[in-house]
């Protein structure tokens, strides 16, 4: 299983984004489930419209619905999406890679991110697998 952030989804959604292959690939070597957290969605939504297009926020949904990107919901993960947002303030981490990183963390460790950044930081206290990795 994989965690996807949103940077791995804009990528993968465009062809002509420097990091679209190696998400391409990377993905390839990873089992489904390829993980969307729901805390996600919003800013993906965003970026998809202002960037791309509604044609290509419908593409992401079509996704979503047939089973290519599974939603997972968080249910039990506020705490630790808190711990994390506290302990990160500095960086700021935020609501949203706070619930990837508590998605990952349930299910392996395996993030999807091109944000090697904040992703990063977090991954030296927490076992956390970043990929793809940087070129």
């Amino acid at each position: 299983m994989i965690t996807i952030d949103t940077s791995g989804i804009i990528a993968l959604l465009d062809p002509a984004d420097p990091a679209h292959e190696r998400v391409v690939a990377s993905l390839r070597q990873q089992q489904r489930p390829y993980l969307v957290p729901a805390a996600t969605l919003g800013e993906i939504g965003y970026f998809l419209e202002v960037r791309y297009g509604h044609r290509v926020m419908e593409r992401f949904l079509d996704d979503l619905a047939s089973g290519t990107f599974e939603l997972d919901c968080g249910e039990g993960d506020e705490p630790r999406v808190r711990t994390l947002v506290g302990r990160y303030a500095d960086l700021p981490l935020g609501l949203v890679d706070a619930a990837v990183i508590a998605c990952a963390e349930r299910s392996g460790g395996l993030v999807l991110t091109l944000d090697q950044r904040d992703f990063s930081v977090v991954a030296r206290e927490v076992p956390l697998t970043l990929v793809p990795a940087l070129p």
